[in-house]
């Protein structure tokens, strides 16, 4: 009867303030029901006759137990104390309130990362060494190739919005996990009857010393659809996932709200580890030509990761879909441009707040009004001719905020762009850059592509450096905040370290053309300087992803209305296929400028004819310049604010979060 209790006094102010509804009472009149908050309305009621009176009050009844659901409701629920359900309006699997004691928290969320790392592992048994897979078997140059892994890369995280936008709209978060899943697992079922049935011929080949022959048009029509099913499969999934599984905490509970910040680090951290056996033992073996088994190893990874994923079913913790938000966002445009000649109000406290309708099932807030982009508050202006059911003349003061606050974040995703170009290259040119070099020690041979390996333990390492000494150092020095550095001041520090990464690259490939034969074209291992002098550039490149990537990923997840949170997530991703594509476009620009009838250019077939250096150098001074671009972004930056839930916890304001 308490929680009873509690749900009416939550939902008859819901239920007595809805638009009017017609409804048929038990009797010959048919009765409107309107808004009995309206004084006018309950003296024209009371003024009825008393038949009429009293179908009124049976239709108040019916839509009142209508709204609390309480004939339906569940006996297993009913003796739930209140304060046992989460406080952020997640559901159960089946739409109920979901339960703090019995779903979500760190045993969904190990669930998801251990589902994480294992897809991270098939997709990466793929990805780490595609670039050697297009110039051993399908017979690409280096260049080539580099562009062919940048534009794939950088469609992976395109789908990334695909996935936010029907897992936010209509899917939600699990079945777009499920759906997406499935995909990436044909894709790589496909990849490997591909390689083994068409691509790998003669047997064995794709090592370094026996060529695969030459792909039909239809083979490589068959790999690209592959890879390319393996990109929409991953990009949908991953924005997906990470929001999901931050979904598993409560933000309005103290306890669980702080496990909801080390979530997104310790699934960083899952991603890099999922990719450690990648690139250490399935890169070793492609290496030797074992295509075919690498591919296969992706795909039993991933078959297991989405089994694991559909094991926690019962225990997962949901936010509901909340429609289009295109159509919202195009809605606040067309209704300020319709007002752009009404004066501009001297406040936000004239503007019209809405009804709260859409805020009844507590799983959205309030979000309070600011002055940034002031033109758009006319859409928020009541005049006398217009009507409060129309969106796209009149929208509440959240709808309007929610389009501030992507532009808002518009300018900072913009400048992690250049970030994800210098992280591209790991993928790409770092490959190629240790391909040209002494690869044997001790009689092994060591994989370029394994050398990603030093990335991975230095993620490791940095997320357990920065959580345990350098956020409570910071935190204890700094007098304004209890916390340590914000997202974006971490976000920063990744920036500067990306420079040093691309400097250490620069100055060992420098090393590498001095120790190198340049009379060898066909020489693969040219160089008599080791692999191992790479290891600096992956561990700065690793140190840089702890403070860009997993800071992109509180900051973009935080800073998003509550409806568009794996939006949040896809933002970050979206930022790494756009880098991809920059990369792509830059090396093409660099190869077509630095090239002429004396000069085989910067990147050329053979690296021992070229100036990689100079290119890493290039993207050093080009990171220093965003640098300075972002410092400005983030200083203007304000951060979002929420009003509080009906359970009670306000967000705190955050502004002027950037301070040097």
């Amino acid at each position: 009867m308490e929680r009873n209790q509690i749900r009416f006094n939550v939902c008859i102010e819901t239920c007595i303030n809805r638009p009017p509804i017609s409804i048929s009472p038990p009797t010959s009149h048919a009765f409107p029901l309107f808004p009995l908050s309206d004084p006018p309305i309950r003296k024209q009621i009371v003024s009825l006759p008393t038949e009429v009176q009293l179908a009124a009050l049976w239709s108040i009844t019916q839509q009142t137990m209508e709204c609390l659901n309480i004939g339906k409701m569940d006996d297993n629920l009913g003796n739930i104390p209140h304060e046992e359900f989460t406080l952020d309006g997640t559901v159960d699997q089946h739409g109920r309130p979901a339960v703090r004691a019995t779903t979500g928290k760190w045993f969904a969320g190990v669930l998801l990362l251990v589902n994480q790392g294992l897809a991270t592992l098939a997709f990466f048994g793929v990805g780490v060494n595609l670039v050697l897979f297009l110039t051993r078997v399908m017979g690409q140059d280096n260049a080539e190739a580099a562009n062919n892994v940048s534009k794939w890369t950088g469609t992976v995280y395109i789908f990334s919005l695909l996935g936010a936008f029907l897992s936010d709209s209509y899917w939600g978060r699990y079945k777009t996990c499920a759906i997406f899943q499935a995909i990436f697992v044909a894709g790589l079922v496909l990849l490997s009857l591909c390689s083994y049935i068409f691509l790998i011929k003669p047997n064995g080949c794709g090592d370094e010393e026996v060529p695969c022959g030459s792909p039909s048009s239809l083979h490589t029509m068959l790999f690209y659809v592959s890879i390319y099913l393996i990109a929409l499969g991953n990009g949908g999934y991953q924005p997906t996932i990470a929001t999901f599984g931050s979904d598993q905490f409560d933000e309005d509970h103290p306890q669980e709200s702080q496990s909801k910040l080390s979530f997104f680090s310790y699934f960083y951290l899952a991603l890099n580890l999922g990719s450690l056996f990648s690139n250490t033992i399935l890169v070793y073996f492609e290496d030797k030509g074992m295509w075919t088994l690498g591919f296969w190893a992706s795909a039993g990874s991933a078959i297991l990761a989405l089994v694991m994923f559909l094991v926690g079913t019962p225990w997962y913790r949901h936010f509901k879909p909340t429609g289009n938000p295109i159509s919202r966002f195009c809605q606040v445009v067309v209704a300020a441009i319709r007002k752009w000649k009404i004066e501009q109000p001297s406040n936000g406290d004239e503007l019209y707040e809405g009804d709260g309708r859409e805020l009844a099932d507590n799983s959205s807030r309030n979000i309070l009004h600011t002055k940034e982009f002031r033109f758009l508050d006319k859409a928020a202006i009541i005049t006398s001719k217009e009507r409060l059911d129309n969106p796209w003349r009149l929208c509440p003061v959240t709808q309007v905020e929610e389009v501030k606050c992507i532009l808002r974040l518009f300018p900072i995703w913009l400048c992690t762009i250049l970030y994800s170009v210098v992280f591209t290259q790991m993928a790409s040119l770092f490959v190629e850059q240790g391909d040209a070099m002494k690869t044997m020690v001790s009689g092994f041979h060591i994989p370029p592509a394994s050398m990603s390996s030093f990335d991975i333990l230095s993620v490791a390492a940095f997320i357990f450096i920065y959580r345990r000494v350098l956020d409570p150092l910071v935190a204890s020095l700094k007098k304004s905040s209890p916390r340590g550095l914000t997202e974006l001041q971490r976000m920063g520090v990744g920036l500067i370290i990306a420079v040093m990464a691309m400097l250490a690259a620069g100055i060992v490939e420098h090393f590498r053309l001095k120790y190198a034969n340049k009379d060898c074209s066909q020489c693969t291992n040219s160089s008599s300087l080791s692999i191992f002098w790479q290891v600096p550039q992956y561990v700065l490149i690793g140190a840089s992803e702890v403070f860009m990537y997993v800071g992109q990923l509180e900051f973009f997840n935080g800073q998003t209305p509550d409806g568009l949170k794996s939006f949040g997530s896809a933002l970050c991703m979206t930022s790494i296929s756009l880098g991809n594509y920059v990369s792509s476009l830059l090396v093409s620009i660099v190869i077509k400028i630095s090239t002429n009838d004396k000069m085989p250019g910067w990147i050329p077939g053979n690296l021992n004819k070229g100036h990689l250096d100079r290119f890493y150098f290039l993207l050093a001074a080009l990171t220093i310049a965003d640098f300075v671009v972002y410092l400005i972004c983030a200083k203007w930056y304000k951060y979002i604010e929420f009003e509080q839930r009906s359970s009670g916890k306000q967000d705190e304001e955050k502004q002027g979060d950037l301070r040097f």
